[in-house]
């Protein structure tokens, strides 16, 4: 953190034996939190086994939203705003929240 990184979580957030990845997400500031997919791999629960999408990254979102105690649209917000800042030359013309 002190580097400046961000950190982002994917579907292994939901798996039931991430315990201390859960833990780590809860203290990770919410300036520095980024989701990810995987894909095509490591696809979050309820579809674990299964080829992953891009589309299953709102199950991580979710589980995030529940360690961080805000609802799914304030993670997609600030998500979306760490991703504009980590890659600020990503045109914002199309951001929608």
């Amino acid at each position: 953190m002190e580097l400046g990184f961000y950190i982002s979580f994917s579907g292994i957030l939901t798996f039931k034996n991430a315990e201390d990845l859960r833990e780590t997400a809860k203290i990770v500031p919410l300036d520095r939190l980024l989701v990810e997919t995987d894909a095509p791999y490591l696809a979050p629960i309820p579809h674990r086994g299964k080829c992953n999408e891009p589309a299953y990254v709102v199950h991580t979102a979710e589980k995030l939203a529940e360690l961080k105690d805000l609802s799914l649209k304030e993670v997609a917000r600030i998500t979306t705003e760490n991703f504009f800042a980590l890659f600020s030359k990503v045109n914002q013309e199309h951001k929608k929240i």
